[in-house]
């Protein structure tokens, strides 16, 4: 299918009573003009949207690779394998050809398709309850905001399209849309979802709720160097009546079994064993050391390997460590947020966590710091430190240097979850970090699929077509 948009058909999907609240089965396909009926039929097609969030090149293992392996702590082991398109990233080699590229751009417009052509056809639905369906246009409008912002954050000026399109062909000639103007698209978005979402309960977990709205604003306005405006949207997520907060026991934050607990604020869910073992994440398979071998389970690819250094970082103290972190004999480091898997080794069971509590005390941290506020900079700061076990912050207190402890916490709070080259590139550092002097590199490059098929999709500077 040619252009950005690339059609498809939705598969129905089955809600389940199981440990998590949201599962998407895939059972059929159903062609749209026939489909969207009924309410029961828009359920389908809303589950079917989340499920489009487990594609390759979204939370599968697209944004997990884009978002750490170009970092300081993470490196491609085997570099020039799968067509070198993991190695490309950490070499800043990037090319229009990649696979990988081509199905971050793809896969997030096929999801964002799917969005729209829910938020089109529900408003001529009636609904049992008309609560249910104010909700689930707050849904499809988060899904749709925090696609855009992958997008952009990845490409810079994008496509932006918010109508369901029926003939791609009318696509042809629209070109890039300027970043400011999709981020106003993603903030209308995101404000409309706040008023519409209810706040997160244990019927709802499974779904996006108002604080995971909170919090994708927080991090935009952050994102943006807003810093009150973020502070106005995360200061909502840590009131009592978030329903969320931070977990005593920092070992049942990624557990499988423990899933979809009140420190998660929003995870795309993976399940081991299901559908012919087509529910599971790769990530396990593809971002360990080649070297790990969990009992009878291996074939990993070393895709995104922690380094000796990084690993070295975390005290015997640490509760982190040997929990979030675990290494090799050789020294290798690995995230020990992926669960091995019990079938197959494509096929892990952990969900992919997008937005934790526990990001949200450091970006406040990080914004009270820039306000000027230390004490309550160090009030965030310290509840991540606490829960890891090494205590409160001691060293001095001017700004760049609490900074750079929020930094450094960060990096190890949140390590392997996708965040460290977008926290890099908002602050401005690749240069300071990583000696990445070229600018042309801190964007992808357009997918050459793209370029090709409509002249007014314009590459990247520093790449060819």
């Amino acid at each position: 299918m040619k252009k950005i948009i690339y059609i498809f058909l939705i598969g129905s999907a089955t809600m389940l009573s199981c440990t998590k609240e949201l599962k998407i089965y895939p059972e059929t396909e159903k062609v749209a003009q026939r489909f969207y009926r009924n309410e029961k039929e828009i359920e389908e097609a809303i589950n079917a949207t989340y499920g489009s969030l487990q594609f390759k090149g979204i939370y599968n293992l697209g944004m997990l690779a884009i978002g750490e392996i170009p970092g300081e702590d993470a490196y491609d082991e085997t570099p020039a394998n799968d067509n070198g398109e993991y190695g490309m990233l950490d070499n800043f080699t990037n090319i229009p050809q990649s696979g990988l590229i081509e199905a971050v751009w793809r896969d997030h417009y096929m999801a964002i398709q799917n969005a729209n052509i829910v938020l089109n056809r529900i408003k001529d639905i009636s609904f049992n309850k008309e609560e249910l369906k104010s909700n689930r246009i707050g849904e499809m409008k988060f899904i749709r905001a925090l696609l855009y912002f992958n997008l952009v954050r990845c490409f810079g000026d994008v496509p932006l399209v918010v109508d369901e399109i029926k003939d791609p062909q009318e696509l042809f000639g629209q070109g890039r849309t300027k970043k400011a103007k999709v981020y106003d698209q993603i903030k209308t978005d995101l404000k409309e979802a706040i008023a519409l979402l209810p706040t997160r309960t244990e019927s709802n977990k499974g779904r996006a709720t108002k604080s995971a709205a909170q919090t994708l604003m927080g991090k935009i306005e952050l994102t943006l160097g807003n810093f009150q405006n973020a502070k106005t949207f995360l200061d909502e997520v840590i009131s009592p009546t978030s329903g969320q907060g931070l977990l005593d026991d920092i070992t049942q934050v990624f557990p499988v079994a423990n899933e979809l607990n009140n420190e998660i604020i929003f995870a795309v869910q993976f399940a081991s064993g299901v559908n012919s073992n087509s529910e599971g994440t790769d990530a396990y398979r593809m971002f360990n050391p080649t070297g790990r071998v969990e009992g009878k389970m291996t074939g990993t690819k070393g895709h995104g390997v922690l380094s000796s250094k990084f690993y070295g970082l975390f005290t015997d103290q640490d509760k982190r460590k040997g929990s979030y972190v675990k290494s090799l004999v050789s020294g290798l480091g690995y995230s020990n947020k992926i669960a091995v898997p019990v079938t197959v080794v494509e096929d892990a069971g952990s969900d992919f966590v997008v937005l934790r509590y526990a990001d949200v005390l450091l970006m406040l941290a990080e914004i009270e710091n820039e306000l000027g506020s230390t004490t309550s900079a160090l009030k965030y700061l310290d509840q991540i430190r606490m829960r890891a076990g090494i205590g409160p912050y001691k060293g001095a207190l001017t700004k760049q240097d609490i900074f750079e402890e929020i930094d450094m916490q960060r990096r190890k709070e949140l390590v392997f979850e996708g965040h460290r080259w977008f926290d890099i590139i908002r602050r401005g550092r690749a240069a300071l970090l990583l000696g990445l002097t070229d600018n042309n590199k801190l964007l992808l490059p357009i997918p050459a699929s793209q370029t090709a098929t409509d002249q007014s999709i314009s590459q990247n500077p520093g790449y060819t077509k």
